[in-house]
């Protein structure tokens, strides 16, 4: 007598459409809570990383002060970070390769902003936020080295 192979058990035929529905039930409703705090936090990165930034370039500009004497003019810019000014004041004393490898653009893609001397401080480098604008409020506000 031939036997078939499943005879005497129970085949198993998968899922069920109502053990799929929970499942995407219980994903929607975790992606529901989830969802809103995570999109809150990308603004907060973004200031954070901005922050960041700010305080990499203030630390180039430091060594540039100590090797030149004085920061770079607002019309040198933070371009005197990587390549020698060959207008304004001079750079005697910079050092090859500069005190950065790239200037960095802001988390919104804009550049990051000098004025030297600075309006808060001996200088100020800034991003102008969110809307690329000077001024504003929450995530359109300016983000500085006096922060």
């Amino acid at each position: 007598m031939f036997n078939h192979p499943f005879s005497g058990k129970r085949r198993s035929r998968g899922f069920t459409l109502i053990e799929i529905m929970v499942v995407v039930v219980i994903i929607g409703v975790l992606g529901a809570l989830i969802v809103p705090k995570l999109m809150g936090r990308t603004d907060e990165a973004r200031v954070t990383a901005a922050k960041q930034d700010i305080a990499t370039l203030m630390q180039a500009l430091k060594l540039y002060r100590l090797d030149n004497q004085r920061y770079p003019a607002t019309e040198q810019g933070l371009r005197a970070l990587i390549e020698r000014p060959v207008s304004g004041p001079s750079a005697n004393n910079w050092k090859v390769g500069g005190y950065i490898e790239k200037l960095p653009k802001d988390p919104w893609g804009n550049p990051y902003q000098m004025l030297s001397p600075g309006v808060k401080g001996e200088i100020d480098v800034f991003s102008y936020g969110a809307d690329g604008q000077p001024g504003g409020t929450g995530n359109d506000a300016d983000i500085g080295s006096w922060d």
